[in-house]
């Protein structure tokens, strides 16, 4: 099984966009019960934490999010958050029967803090198209928020780590654990917004031994650059541009040591 990459560095930008173009609307209004973010990305090529999905044609990417904020206070404690929802890829390139590629499902409870977060997701990931073995994963992340100390410089860094329960992303012999460390400075303004993440994944064990049963530590490195334009107080349009770097074991599978990455989309969040 080889697949499933959901959020490459261009997707979880669009994520991003959307908060950034609904967070105006969400300070002046009262915290609805319910926040419902979600949206459609077109891109040429879709890699799963470095690991390539498709080889030719284009990989639309719907998604939807449930946000829900059933804890605010003033203490140390800012904010307990639940998210439900699902991430899906259809693949232009699969010529018979279903052109569904991957649908994911997750929970995420999430607590913020004064200056950081820390989050912990159960992932689904499934092939309708049959194409790769059905994998559970349970991950960690943790961020700090440090504009407080750099204002509009800030750089928000971010550890994540993921740990596979159930089959594997790389088709190796082995559940493997991920890790991905990352920065994601962002600029937002009236008329437009701008994202820069840059982030590096890694194996903590048996993540990128693909069928060799040779792990290799480094997996890939990515940045990135999404432009976000509003339209309207709920919806926007996006897009952007990533390059990724590849490490021993991905170079080989990917046939490539290096990808641009392309992605146009639209945005809701209501």
């Amino acid at each position: 099984m080889l697949n499933r990459a959901r959020r490459f560095g261009l997707s979880a930008l669009a994520a991003l966009a959307v908060a950034l173009m609904a967070s105006p609307a969400a300070a002046q209004d009262a915290a609805p019960v319910v926040v419902v973010t979600g949206g459609i990305d077109f891109v040429n090529q879709y890699n799963f934490r470095g690991i390539r999905q498709n080889t030719e044609g284009v990989s639309v990417w719907p998604f939807v999010d449930f946000g829900f904020t059933p804890f605010r206070g003033d203490g140390s404690l800012k904010t307990v958050n639940v998210n439900i929802g699902t991430w899906n890829a259809i693949h232009s390139q699969i010529n018979d029967g279903n052109k569904l590629y991957e649908t994911d499902f997750y929970g995420t409870l999430g607590f913020g803090f004064s200056r950081g977060a820390l989050a912990f997701t159960y992932t689904s990931y499934t092939s309708p198209a049959d194409l790769f073995a059905h994998v559970k994963e349970l991950s960690v992340k943790a961020s700090f928020d440090d504009s407080a100390a750099l204002g509009r410089g800030a750089l928000k860094p971010y550890a994540l780590v993921a740990f596979e329960m159930d089959n594997q992303a790389d088709a190796g012999d082995s559940t493997g654990t991920y890790i991905e460390l990352g920065i994601a400075p962002g600029i937002s303004g009236s008329r437009a917004s701008l994202a820069i993440p840059v982030k590096v994944g890694l194996s903590g064990s048996d993540y990128y031994e693909f069928a060799t049963g040779s792990d290799s530590t480094f997996g890939y490195f990515s940045v990135g650059g999404l432009v976000t334009v509003p339209m309207g107080s709920h919806a926007n349009i996006h897009g952007g541009v990533e390059f990724q770097a590849f490490g021993d074991t991905v170079s080989e599978y990917n046939g490539q040591d290096t990808a641009g990455i392309v992605s146009i989309g639209l945005g809701f969040a209501f």
